[in-house]
C-alpha cells in the first residue's frame, strides 16, 4: 500500500492553489479508481506527506472532518487563503466548495506525466 500513498502524494502535488480535487479524482489519477476511501484514509492519518491535503474534498465539495486537521476550520481557512470560496450549508451543517467552479481540471498532459512518473519510479 505504500506505493499507493506515494502516488497519492504525487497527484496531490499537482493540484494548483485555488483548486480542489475529490478523493475519487485522486484515486482515478493514481490508476486505482476504486480506492477513493483509501485516499481519504492516507490523508486523514498522515500516511503520506501531502502539503496540499486541504485541497481534497468529497465529490459533492464537502470539506473533510475537522479531525483531519490540527485545528477546527483549518481546511476552510487554507482554501480561503487561496481564493476558494467556502460556504456553510445550514441544512447539512457542513462547509462546501462549489465543484463546478473550483474543481481541478486536470489535462491529458497531467495524466501522461503521472503515468510516466509512476512507471519510471515503479510505484
Amino acid at each position: 500500500m505504500a506505493d499507493f500513498y506515494k502516488r497519492v502524494a504525487k497527484v496531490c502535488s499537482l493540484i494548483p492553489a485555488g483548486s480542489v480535487a475529490s478523493y475519487g479524482q485522486i484515486a482515478l489519477l493514481c490508476e486505482k479508481p476504486q480506492n477513493s476511501r483509501q485516499v481519504g484514509y492516507a490523508l486523514g492519518r498522515k500516511l503520506t506527506e501531502v502539503a496540499e491535503a486541504h485541497r481534497i474534498v468529497n465529490q459533492q465539495g464537502h470539506l473533510s472532518g475537522a479531525s483531519a486537521f490540527e485545528q477546527p476550520d483549518l481546511q476552510k481557512l487554507l482554501l480561503e487563503d487561496e481564493g476558494v470560496e467556502v460556504a456553510y450549508v445550514i441544512a447539512i451543517q457542513k462547509y462546501k466548495v462549489n465543484m463546478k467552479r473550483y474543481q481541478w481540471k486536470h489535462t491529458l498532459d497531467d495524466v501522461r506525466l503521472l503515468k510516466a512518473y509512476f512507471h519510471k519510479e515503479k510505484i
